[in-house]
């Protein structure tokens, strides 16, 4: 009875371990099998995990019924596989190995194999040569998903690789002690070295070897410790040629765990050629075109900073107002060209007579400004003064004659006279308008006398007032000339004073007073109204919609209701905004940036054009540029004076128009009196001329005559 239980209990236990073997082989995600080391790899068992992996029933691969595992094994792998199997069992190892079957719905998918031989082979130890194939058995898993993930990363591995290799900005890896880990061929192609490898074994001292200034890359190191990142980062460094250029850094710090700097990483952009056109726009925004001087804008931030260099010492700031005297007559019998070459050599003799502190600088035409900082003794002004006239008043040959010209100057000191640069130089004008009173060829100090009425100047600006009053004002037209077509596409309005004798007063002694006095205000909208009712004439009488431009001041831009009156205007003679243009010049948006940009956006809002004039002649940011809303840029006249013979100017014009059209502007070149220049221009795309060449400045009736000629060119 006993014997009997014990069997029973041995009976029970092998079942629950059956159980056990079979839940474990049904829920083993993959295959397990055993199977002949034959032709066929026939299958003497398999787990019901076959199904999912193969598609195919286990008995159906028992003993072959339908397919053997020969045949679902991928036919590319088939004799890879079984080599490596083979190998394996000779040597008595385990054997490994992954490839590809071919599931029965002709899915291929991709599987590792792991076994050995099997162990009722082992246990009874069958000799290779008995007749018998061997058994080998393992289990197979379905490795598809991670087969596709390190697919995946190779090929996202093979783009970063073509990525880093072919892009065109510097790519480079670098430590805090100043090595490189890793740069691509660009990064070495930018600082001169044949190859990533050369750069590497070359400069082996970043902040030593490779910056100008090695305080840049101590503030690179810096900022990647505070920020962890540093944006355009702009230093110039050294070539291996040892030539200089200008880079441009984007880089990131990574950190391990703990947060420790391990390197930084980041790309370089060789913006040398972006840095020079910079610093070609800067010097162009505050120069002289013609003389290379500072010009107006850079003159009033010169005097600022003369005034407070001496605030708080006791010292004197002398600007000295100089006018040549009877210039005009060389302009006009001469010609404009030898005007220009009179002008640059009394800017070099300027030059003689100034030290490197002090400020020297064209305020337009034939007038100059020196600015003599820190200044304790009047004696020393007057014995520079005395120079001046002395040098400037030297015979000068041109084409054979001896031409003598003499100056006038007039001189205003701080704090005595001013407090600030406008009033200096206001103070300073009057004082050389004196000193031509009295015979030229002097010079004299400021004095509030000067201010009493009687002095030209002073007349002459009663006599503005009370031509405003009669309208004995006139406007003339010059046309502008399309470079496709030839034809007249617009006018600049110009206003012209007539006296009683025929002659005219020359705007550039109008104009400023107008401006000094307040009457620029009623001047201006008296030239918009003029304008407006001329064209509604023309209009009227059917010579066609021809866009007019009329000049606006600064002291006109900076009034709140100039849209406004625009506006009324245009309605009072019934005419579309789109007819009329507002040229501005750069330093009356410059001189309230925010002020001049509302009532720019204001102007656009109403329809009317908005022009840029003399540009290149003052001062202009071009971001700020790229902010206001502005139509045309007027090429200044100065620039077209020896175009194209002289490079540098021709460069110049090059620059503004490609600069113009990049951001959308159509171009008129002012000052266009040969037929060279105008060829020159239409080379370059320029859009518009006005000068010369084409027409002078007319009256109203015979720039109407110009229109219904349909005329396309005027010698």
């Amino acid at each position: 009875m006993h014997s009997v239980v014990s069997n029973s209990a041995v009976s029970l236990d092998v079942q629950a371990d059956v159980s056990t073997c079979v839940a474990l082989l049904s829920n083993f995600d993959g295959m397990v099998y055993r199977m002949r080391r034959d032709p066929c790899w026939t299958v003497e068992f398999v787990s019901a995990g076959c199904l999912s992996l193969t598609g195919y029933a286990p008995h159906e691969l028992v003993f072959n019924q339908v397919v053997s595992f020969e045949e679902i094994t991928h036919a590319e792998d088939r004799q890879r596989v079984r080599c490596a199997i083979d190998t394996a069992v000779a040597l008595g190892q385990r054997y490994n190995v992954e490839y590809r079957i071919v599931r029965k719905d002709g899915s291929v998918c991709w599987v590792v194999e792991r076994g050995s031989v099997s162990s009722q082979q082992r246990a009874t130890a069958l000799p290779a040569s008995s007749g018998r194939p061997s058994t080998i058995e393992g289990f197979i898993l379905d490795i598809s998903e991670r087969k596709q993930a390190e697919h995946a990363l190779r090929e996202a591995e093979r783009r970063y690789r073509s990525i880093f290799e072919n892009a065109i900005e510097g790519i480079f890896q670098s430590t805090p002690d100043n090595h490189y880990l890793t740069v691509n061929p660009s990064l070495a192609r930018i600082y001169g070295y044949a190859s990533p490898a050369d750069l590497m074994a070359n400069l082996r001292n970043i902040s030593g070897q490779l910056y100008v200034d090695p305080a840049r890359r101590c503030e690179f190191i810096r900022l990647m410790e505070t920020d962890g990142y540093v944006t355009d980062f702009q230093s110039e460094v050294y070539r291996r040629d040892r030539s200089v250029i200008w880079i441009s850094e984007n880089a990131r710090a990574v950190r391990d765990a703990a947060g420790k700097v391990l390197f930084f990483e980041g790309t370089v952009e060789d913006i040398t050629k972006r840095k020079r056109h910079e610093a070609e726009i800067q010097y162009q925004a505050s120069h002289d075109p013609l003389t290379g001087l500072y010009n107006r804008t850079a003159l009033y931030a010169g005097i600022a900073q003369a005034i407070q260099a001496v605030q708080g010492n006791g010292g004197q700031v002398a600007v000295v107002f100089l006018d040549l005297d009877q210039f005009k007559y060389i302009n006009d019998s001469l010609g404009h060209q030898v005007g220009d070459h009179y002008l640059r050599t009394v800017a070099n003799r300027l030059r003689s007579c100034v030290r490197d502190s002090d400020m020297l600088a064209r305020q337009g035409g034939d007038e100059f400004v020196l600015v003599l900082g820190n200044q304790h003794s009047p004696s020393d002004i007057t014995h520079t003064v005395d120079r001046i006239l002395g040098i400037v008043s030297r015979p000068w040959m041109i084409n054979g004659l001896e031409l003598q010209v003499t100056c006038s100057i007039g001189i205003s000191l701080y704090p005595t006279d001013a407090l600030d640069a406008d009033s200096m130089l206001r103070h300073a004008d009057t004082a050389m308008f004196k000193a031509k009173s009295l015979g030229r060829n002097t010079f004299q100090f400021y004095s509030d006398k000067m201010m009493d009425g009687g002095s030209d100047r002073l007349g002459l600006l009663s006599r503005l007032r009370q031509t405003l009053e009669t309208s004995g004002l006139v406007l003339h037209y010059q046309p502008r000339q399309c470079l496709k077509t030839g034809r007249i596409v617009a006018a600049e309005a110009l206003v012209r004073w007539p006296l009683p004798d025929g002659t005219l007063v020359s705007p550039a002694d109008f104009i400023p007073l107008a401006e000094e006095s307040g009457l620029i205000v009623q001047l201006g909208d008296w030239v918009l109204r003029e304008a407006c009712r001329q064209l509604r004439q023309w209009i009227d009488e059917g010579t066609g919609h021809v866009p007019i431009s009329v000049n606006v001041s600064r002291v006109q831009l900076e009034r709140e209701d100039l849209a406004g009156t625009i506006a009324d205007i245009l309605a009072t003679y019934a005419l579309p905004a789109a007819l009329i243009e507002l040229e501005v010049t750069e330093s009356a948006v410059m001189g309230d940036v925010e002020k001049s940009l509302n009532t720019l956006r204001q102007l656009k809002a109403l329809g009317v054009g908005v022009a840029i004039d003399d540009f290149g002649t003052g001062y202009s940011s071009l971001s700020y540029l790229r902010r206001f809303p502005v139509d045309t840029l007027k090429v200044d006249r100065s620039f077209m004076q020896d175009t194209p013979d002289d490079k540098e100017s021709a460069g110049i014009v090059a620059a503004v128009i490609a600069l113009a059209h990049t951001l959308g502007l159509s171009v008129v070149a002012e000052g266009v009196e040969t037929a060279e220049a105008a060829l020159f221009l239409q080379d370059l795309n320029c859009d518009q001329l006005q000068g010369y060449h084409f027409s002078r400045p007319v009256p109203a009736d015979a720039f109407h005559a110009l229109l219904l000629q349909g005329v396309t060119c005027v010698k």
